[in-house]
């Protein structure tokens, strides 16, 4: 069984046509949708939907990513391998943390004629992605449709900054619940600061804990969720809805007392 995954900011109409490009080539192929509601060329967001999955899906599995905002222009296609699974999609930052969560990487370039058919200028998604996956699920070698390369455009979740009494991070994602998901890693958050403390922004206080249910109803809390990284919620809210704050974002927060 190959397993494919898909992930984009396409909403919900074009998805459609690189599946059936991809089951044109591998009609035993499974495809499994990680998210088509990235925010619009939101690069980091796409990324960390990513990273937060990966580890989960068996060897052999090749991951689409298309969060693209420089379709058409010179930016290279790319095929990463890293932990026995394989990236496929722009080379723009996307698909490099979430090949690094599972080892050491390799990168190709993708040759567009390894490739069949008409390849329009803004649709490399149904075009060059979703063909140069399909032919891999197939066990197609990668030099066949790819050269190695040693040049590509990096990204991580760096530039935080944890102090004696205030934290500057960056939400790199908001899920559906309104979580706010910041680029702090939470064994980072929880070596410097002890569950319990007290935490501010924006003139609201809220407690670091384990659960969302460690507050009342509509309260705000500070935790490391289940993805691994330092997040403030509501109880059964929407703290990006009470923060406003977005994808993007830059926040400080407080730390009004130690425990």
């Amino acid at each position: 069984m190959s397993v494919i995954t898909l992930t984009t900011d396409f909403g919900s109409l074009y998805p459609a046509s690189m599946k059936g490009v991809i089951l044109s080539i591998n009609p035993d192929a499974t495809i499994v949708d990680i998210s088509h509601s990235v925010p619009p060329a939101d690069i980091m967001a796409g990324a960390f939907a990513l990273y937060s999955v990966v580890r989960y899906f068996p060897q052999g599995t090749i991951h689409v990513g298309v969060i693209d905002p420089g379709v058409g222009s010179d930016r290279k296609a790319i095929i990463v391998k890293a932990g026995g699974q394989w990236f496929v999609g722009p080379d723009n930052g996307l698909l490099i943390p979430p090949a690094r969560l599972l080892g050491e990487i390799e990168v190709y370039e993708i040759i567009e004629e390894g490739l069949s058919g008409h390849i329009s200028s803004t649709f490399h998604g149904r075009d060059i992605f979703a063909p140069a996956a399909a032919y891999l699920s197939t066990g197609r070698d990668v030099l066949e449709i790819a050269r190695k390369t040693d040049g590509y455009v990096y990204m991580d979740f760096s530039g935080y900054n944890i102090e004696k009494e205030f934290i500057e991070a960056t939400v790199v994602y908001v899920d559906d619940f309104g979580n706010i998901i910041t680029n702090i890693p939470g064994e980072k958050i929880l070596d410097e600061i002890k569950v319990g403390t007290v935490l501010s922004i924006s003139g609201r206080q809220m407690p670091l804990l384990n659960t969302y249910s460690g507050v009342s109803k509509w309260e705000l809390v500070a935790l490391v969720g289940s993805h691994g990284f330092f997040e403030i919620a509501v109880n059964q809210g929407s703290a990006s809805r009470l923060l406003q704050l977005g994808n993007g974002g830059s926040m400080r927060i407080g730390i009004m007392s130690r425990s």
